[in-house]
């Protein structure tokens, strides 16, 4: 099955979320399972700096000129990048008043692809992630009613909270017919929505999570498109996110002053020692809880910091890290609990790898979560997470709970509703168990033993892609 990944991210060269995990674990995962993907991006100066062995295509007035090469660490999978002007600028990916254009550009040269613009390739399946790739299935759908193309897609919802939204005077960027400009087309209440156009003309839809999936239908999380989202129910799929062995592993993690496996907490402690150094905090018997993550009301940074005296009061300490709207009132709160709170307002991933092997517990008590990455982590760390059941962390993470502590089935800490009461309870059983070792151990090991590899997803992702040719 030859498969064209097109994505805006790619971790290690540039990222802003989970998105660019995935981008760059999925291709791989599915390389390993017999696919033959490809990927392509925005020419990016950190992608277009580390491409090696570029050769150009035949330039397209209506894309711009696209490289082909491949880039370190990817092992031989050919790797394509749209070298427009209009990516070549330095900072932020996103954000840039011709952010319609430069995607729309982007979605173009996927499709010259699917019809054939590399003589030696062309793609079965276009697998098109988030909405900055949304355009691309909308301008595929077209290609294929004119019969320039046969490759069929799928579409990735990896936030929906995130659309993609334009002025209706941007609509002829895209190409498309006038009347897709519509309630049945792109339009979304006035405005383009390139996730509209992922989500209206995919062939088939995916999200990150089965209970997401779920979650996206309802008018609470929906995000006004719900009931387009119902209408494709029988199109919608959710498929769990996996934690790539080779970046994220205790074992092998170059970035850990000490790695340690399961049993090994000595070297875990250590990992801890060398956190509290890093950040400055008083020495103390009591977890230290994490937060790394964007510091937004989304991610329930307000639930945080309203429970903070608890936390601190009980022997608890927290490190954060992350940037976001929260940030000065998390800033103060380490200002006013130093050495007992830090904050560093940045995005360093060595530093989080360091904060998932140094803490007990890592919070992620999130107003919605499509699936997240950081109980992930954590549960590779032997970190237990701290999340509200919701989307993908309900789908990960199994509550200490009498029952489940009976059952050796237990991982974290699980709350219901997005309030601080609730979420004071999960602090509550966190400590409880923070004093009885034994237990913690416990957890600690079923935590370290849950397997969220990519090998189950690329699978399940490869059966669908079949699917769409049956």
């Amino acid at each position: 099955m030859r498969v064209l990944q097109l994505s805006a991210e790619l971790f290690p060269f540039i990222k802003t979320g989970g998105l660019a995990d995935v981008a760059a674990a999925l291709p791989v995962a599915l390389r390993d399972a017999g696919a033959e993907p490809r990927l392509l991006l925005p020419g990016h100066p950190a992608l277009m700096h580390a491409l090696e062995g570029a050769e150009a295509l035949a330039p397209d007035t209506a894309a711009g000129p696209l490289l082909r090469g491949q880039l370190p660490g990817f092992n031989g999978i050919p790797v394509y990048l749209l070298a427009h002007e209009s990516f070549e600028r330095d900072g932020p990916l996103y954000g840039h008043a011709d952010d319609a254009a430069r995607f729309a550009r982007l979605g173009a040269a996927a499709v010259r692809l699917c019809e054939g613009w590399d003589l030696g390739w062309a793609p079965q399946l276009l697998h098109a992630h988030d909405w900055h790739a949304g355009a691309a299935c909308a301008q595929l759908a077209w290609s294929r009613a004119q019969l320039r193309s046969g490759t069929r897609s799928l579409f990735t919802v990896h936030n929906l909270a995130y659309q993609g939204l334009f002025p209706a005077s941007e609509f002829p960027l895209l190409g498309l017919p006038a009347g897709w400009f519509g309630l049945e087309g792109v339009e979304f209440f006035g405005q383009l929505s390139f996730m509209k156009a992922g989500l209206q003309f995919a062939d088939q839809l995916s999200t990150v999570s089965p209970g997401y999936a779920k979650e996206i239908q309802t008018a609470e999380q929906g995000c006004g498109l719900d009931g387009l989202l119902r209408r494709r129910a029988d199109a919608l799929h959710g498929i769990l996110n996996g934690v790539d062995a080779a970046v994220w592993n205790p074992a092998t993690d170059p970035a850990l002053p000490t790695r340690y496996r399961a049993g090994q907490w000595a070297a875990k402690a250590q990992c801890k020692d060398a956190l509290r150094r890093e950040f400055g905090l008083s020495t103390s018997e009591g977890p230290l809880f994490a937060v790394v993550s964007r510091l937004t009301e989304q991610k329930g940074l307000p639930l945080v910091l309203d429970a903070l005296p608890e936390l601190l009061d009980q022997g608890g300490q927290l490190v954060v890290l992350g940037q976001g709207e929260e940030a000065p009132r998390m800033a103060f709160a380490a200002q006013t609990h130093a050495g007992q709170v830090a904050l560093a307002q940045a995005f360093d991933e060595a530093l989080a790898h360091r904060i998932y092997a140094g803490a007990d517990v890592v919070l992620m008590p999130s107003r919605f979560e499509p699936c997240g990455l950081s109980q992930l982590y954590g549960l590779k760390y032997g970190t237990l997470p701290m999340v509200r059941r919701v989307g993908g962390l309900a789908d990960t993470v199994v509550d200490c709970t009498l029952e489940d502590l009976e059952a050796d089935r237990a991982t974290g800490f699980v709350f219901e509703r997005f309030e601080t009461a609730d979420y004071r309870r999960a602090l509550e059983r966190a400590f409880t168990l923070w004093r009885k070792p034994t237990l913690w151990r416990q957890v600690q090991r079923r935590a370290m033993a849950q397997d969220f590899g990519w090998e189950a997803a690329a699978q399940r992702y490869l059966a669908l892609y079949r699917n769409l040719f049956q």
